[in-house]
């Protein structure tokens, strides 16, 4: 442990960033799914940044904070930044505990899915701050109104939260973005326009392709027809339709999910699709409305999950991050610096049956626009 510690050291020599920690995490039988999320998170500077200041800020109400998986999460950010050593290993084993404590999918030994780790994480970090929120506004009487979410009257009808007011958290002001649902009847030309919230988006992929070329079919124009036919209220009958999504409002943090898993009717199960899509290191987005602000929105690319195996049910996890312009590789306890060239060897397979089994999971890229 202490060597590769002292390797990395040695590798940055004079590089190596002031303040910065670079530590691997202990795995618990098959917590790489966590530990790979994890590692990218803590390299999401806005969101370590929001969760030490959430630690400082808690430990200042000792005791009246229940320990939940915000408190947890924050602890764990908080004991790496805090490190004497630059380098090392910490056993995140508190967090893990809270995790499987929450949800029992995750209590199991068997091979878990980042990305529904990931959304359950930052689901319930949103559902813990908003809580936190409102008992804050309850108890302080007329302060100051809390922010709305767009749309969130929306969002809150649909969970049956007619009487709640949205909250925007830290977690939605990092990422989360609107889509735009457009749907055009074809025989009045009436378009209905239907806005919904994201904190990651899941593509679906092809063999040889890109991620650009991914987010071109996400936003595609589907006919609906036949049985699929859609009710326009201006022709109060059911009629043909065009229907597309669109990237209303980019989010800060881009979080990337390709669609690696895809049940196969044939064989009764899911199987791994090693198809090669290219993850470019800078990105523009290509569809998003007219409209929207920064329509050409860029993003550059800071942390990728990686799953490692040739099926869905078994397999590792380990994550690529950049970090003051070093790209690092963790895998549970250990890290290494590596060449910026490596990164394109996630990409995935252009065969079915390949020896290289690491491809790109989950993409996270950070919006290059100025911050608001």
């Amino acid at each position: 442990m202490g060597s590769s510690g002292s390797k990395l050291e040695k590798a940055l020599g004079d590089q190596f960033p002031e303040g910065e920690r670079y530590f691997g995490l202990e795995n618990f039988g098959n917590t790489c799914y966590c530990n790979s999320v994890l590692q990218a998170l803590y390299f999401c500077v806005p969101f370590r940044d929001q969760l030490l200041e959430y630690c400082g800020q808690n430990n200042k109400m000792i005791g009246d904070t229940e320990e939940n998986l915000l408190t947890c999460l924050s602890e764990l950010f908080t004991q790496i930044n805090s490190q004497k050593k630059k380098t090392g290993v910490i056993a995140p084993k508190r967090f893990v505990q809270r995790v499987k404590k929450q949800n029992e999918i995750f209590r199991s030994y068997m091979h878990q899915d980042a990305h529904e780790f990931l959304n359950f994480l930052l689901n319930e970090l949103v559902d813990i701050l908003e809580k936190e929120a409102r008992a804050a506004k309850s108890n302080s009487g007329n302060q100051a109104p809390l922010e709305k979410v767009p749309n969130g009257s929306l969002n809150g009808m649909a969970n049956g939260n007619h009487h709640k007011e949205p909250v925007v958290t830290w977690v939605h002001k990092i990422f989360q973005g609107t889509l735009t649902n457009e749907t055009r009847c074809l025989r009045c030309e009436t378009i209905t326009a239907r806005d919904e919230t994201f904190l990651d988006l899941s593509l679906d992929i092809e063999q040889n392709s890109s991620i650009t070329s991914c987010l071109r079919n996400f936003s595609s124009t589907e006919t609906l027809n036949a049985e699929d036919k859609f009710f326009c209220d201006k022709c109060c009958s059911l009629q043909e339709a065009q229907k597309r999504m669109k990237i209303k409002s980019p989010p800060r943090i881009l979080a990337l999910h390709l669609k690696r898993f895809k049940y196969i009717e044939q064989l009764g199960r899911y199987k791994k699709l090693s198809y090669r899509v290219v993850f470019p290191l800078e990105l523009k987005l290509c569809n998003t409305t007219d409209d929207a602000p920064g329509s050409e929105a860029e993003y550059s690319l800071f942390a990728v999950v990686v799953h490692v195996g040739s099926g869905p049910n078994h397999g590792h996890y380990v994550s690529l991050v950049k970090s003051h312009n070093h790209w690092l590789f963790f895998d549970d306890e250990n890290v290494e610096m590596i060449d910026e060239s490596v990164v394109q060897t996630f990409f995935g397979s252009t065969q079915e049956y390949s020896n290289n089994t690491d491809h790109g999971y989950i993409l996270f890229y950070e919006s290059l626009e100025p911050k608001q």
